[in-house]
């Protein structure tokens, strides 16, 4: 069923506020009165509105300057003013304020009508063109999933089986890997595709933060909530909320994804109404929530709540056969993004490349082409245009431990041995840095 278009007015007088609203309750309208144009801001800055009627004769503020102010607030809103007292010079000015329309009473009700109804047309054409847009950006700004080599073969292949259910997924893998990617992919090819795809990075929010921005909060829930703001699981409503760095979320914070993941229900921090919301999950972690569980750090109940499908998306040195492939889309991409003519990489440099073992995975190499398409010549890309050029491989590295220990120990020396931002180059988290540096017993030079 479509949703009922509301409408508020605001008249100072009683009986008009009573004859409109029985107008339009018939019609088949949600309706609200104000008495004064203070009272009808504050409505305004709670809820939503389709449509506002106000008097512009009212004590205090009149309703032109509220309509400034309405506009302000919300620049769509479609105001119609409402006199007793016409003028072409309160029509012009009305209108330029950016009044859809005005009227004079005493009210014809067909004609008051058949501009409600203008309106409304207007309001769901709208609608529907924001709803089309947001349909062609979504599919638009999937990419290619890029690969032919087995790992990601069967990664494809699961991406297709588990894409037309509504069923829970975790995507695992390292970091750089795609896998919000692979969560895009399987939004674009369910049945949900048509409704947002809503993405939450859970590691980079505080607790508090983390909980308005998933549940949503009602205006004065805290310091600085000054309207009701809606929450990524109600955005998410028939569509897809995607989770990554799941691992991160505190254990309070586990326990109230539990319980709104089995009753699809939540209420906002500050309210009490409980909100429901067809949502389906989708999580994304470079941890082993296994063994996080085992440790007692992460929720059993919530962990197989979570894990009924788990894509592990393999690191790029797993699937060398691939970055050819990866090197022409990214050539493509920027090229085009940069609007150069496209430049080729020569046979030295795409052997280093097969040759490097990518700690930062596709991410990486996507910076490398990027940066080499900048830095370089514009005819193609050679080894002189990648990061280290010949020193790219260190023939003393003969282990992947090797290169991870050496190269964590270069960003701790660049940047001083200061743990936020090397874990913040690196992209993990303080924990994840300080367990690598315990590992490999790495000490500051002296």
């Amino acid at each position: 069923m479509a949703k009922k278009i509301s409408i508020l007015v605001v008249d100072d007088e009683e009986s008009v506020r009573d004859s409109l609203s029985n107008w339009f309750v018939e019609d088949g309208y949600q309706v609200e009165c104000a008495e004064n144009a203070k009272k009808a801001l504050q409505l305004i800055e709670s809820s939503y509105f389709d449509i506002i009627l106000a008097d512009i004769k009212m004590p205090g503020m009149d309703g032109l300057e509220m309509l400034r102010r309405i506009k302000s607030l919300r620049n769509d809103a479609i105001v119609i003013v409402m006199t007793a007292f016409a003028s072409v010079n309160t029509a012009v000015m009305a209108l330029k304020d950016g009044a859809f329309d005005y009227v004079t009473k005493p009210f014809d009700p067909d004609d008051l009508s058949h501009l409600i109804r203008n309106a409304s047309k207007q309001i769901l054409l709208a609608q529907e063109n924001e709803t089309l847009k947001n349909k062609v950006i979504s599919l638009d700004s999937v990419e290619d999933l890029i690969g032919n080599s087995e790992a990601m073969k069967k990664v494809l292949k699961q991406v297709e089986s588990v894409a037309q259910s509504n069923t829970s997924v975790i995507i695992t893998g390292e970091s750089g890997t795609g896998k919000e990617l692979i969560a895009r992919a399987i939004h674009a090819n369910s049945p949900r595709k048509y409704y947002p795809l809503v993405s939450v990075h859970c590691g980079a929010l505080t607790e508090s933060l983390l909980e308005s921005e998933l549940f949503g909060h009602e205006k004065g829930a805290f310091t600085g909530a000054m309207y009701n703001r809606k929450g990524r699981f109600e955005m998410a409503d028939s569509g897809t909320i995607f989770l990554d760095e799941i691992a991160t979320i505190s254990p309070k914070m586990q326990i109230e994804l539990l319980r709104v993941l089995e009753t699809k229900t939540f209420v906002r921090v500050g309210g009490n109404k409980e909100t429901s919301s067809d949502f389906r999950v989708i999580c994304a972690t470079n941890r082993d929530l296994k063994s996080m569980v085992d440790q007692g750090t992460f929720r059993e109940d919530l962990y197989y709540r979570l894990n009924v499908v788990n894509i592990n998306v393999p690191p790029l040195r797993e699937r060398l056969e691939d970055i050819p492939l990866l090197v022409d889309y990214f050539i493509k991409k920027y090229c085009n993004a940069m609007n150069k003519p496209l430049i080729i990489i020569d046979e030295a440099a795409m052997q280093r490349l097969e040759e490097y073992p990518f700690p930062g995975n596709i991410r990486e190499l996507e910076n490398l082409i990027e940066r080499a398409i900048v830095i370089g010549n514009g005819k193609k890309i050679t080894l002189k245009d990648l990061p280290f050029g010949k020193d790219m491989i260190d023939n003393s590295i003969e282990s992947l431990d090797d290169f991870e220990k050496t190269f964590i120990r270069q960003i701790l020396n660049k940047y001083s041995w200061n743990i936020t931002r090397t874990a913040k180059a690196l992209k993990v988290d303080r924990v994840t840095l300080y367990n690598k540096i315990r590992k490999y017993d790495l000490k500051p030079e002296e």
